[in-house]
């Protein structure tokens, strides 16, 4: 039986839930810059390389300090942020104005 480190799978769920959450807050301002910009695509690269670069090295670091345990969680918490962030971006706000 593999025995499973939860605490490493925790602590790489702690760091990707964060990481997660400034990479999509990341995307929605470079979003939001570019659709203003007259240089969309250059704004567009250069906010896709900046968080895609901070998410790799981030999870490289947990990696190398918490094991392949803590990189799952990591990435397990990085693919249900974005499911739910994609989700959240179909559905749109409440009808009306509400909140």
């Amino acid at each position: 039986m593999i025995a499973i480190d939860w605490t490493a799978v925790m602590i790489g769920a702690g760091i990707g839930g964060v990481v997660s959450g400034a990479f999509f807050a990341g995307l929605a301002l470079g979003m939001r810059l570019a659709l203003r910009s007259a240089a969309t695509v250059k704004v567009l690269a250069i906010s896709a390389a900046l968080r895609i670069a901070v998410l790799l090295a981030v999870g490289w670091a947990v990696v190398a300090l918490g094991g392949p345990w803590a990189g799952l969680g990591y990435g397990v918490v990085f693919v249900a942020a974005r499911f739910v962030a994609t989700t959240y971006m179909r559905i749109g706000p409440a009808a009306g104005g509400a909140q």
